[in-house]
C-alpha cells in the first residue's frame, strides 16, 4: 500500500487546529470519567446510556472535525501532486465511518 500523509504516522497541524482538537479529546475523557464515576455509584442505566450517547456524539463530532482538515490538506495536496491512490484512502475512510 502507498503511503500518504497521515501514513506516514505525522501530520504536521496548526496550533488553533491542535488546541481544538485537544479541548475536544479532553471533554471526551471527562465525559469517560464522568460515566465511570456513575457505575461505581451504582446510577441507572438510563443515565449511564444518555451519557454514552453524549459521548458517540462527541467522538463523531471530532472525527468530522479531523476528517475535515484531512480533505483540504492531506487529501489536496496529495492531488495537486498527482497521487490518485489517495481516493482509495478516502473511499475506506468513509466506509468506516457508516
Amino acid at each position: 500500500m502507498t503511503k500518504h500523509c497521515c501514513e506516514t504516522k505525522n501530520t504536521i497541524r496548526p496550533i488553533e487546529e491542535k488546541k481544538a482538537i485537544t479541548s475536544r479529546l479532553n471533554k471526551i475523557i471527562g465525559q469517560m470519567n464522568g460515566i465511570k464515576s456513575m457505575v461505581n455509584e451504582d446510577r441507572y442505566c438510563d443515565d449511564i446510556l444518555i451519557q454514552l450517547s453524549a459521548i458517540d456524539k462527541s467522538i463523531k463530532s471530532l472525527a468530522n472535525l479531523i476528517l475535515d482538515s484531512h480533505m483540504h490538506t492531506c487529501l489536496v495536496r496529495d492531488l495537486k501532486e498527482n497521487k490518485l491512490e489517495v481516493i482509495d484512502e478516502i473511499v475506506n475512510l468513509f466506509k468506516r465511518f457508516q
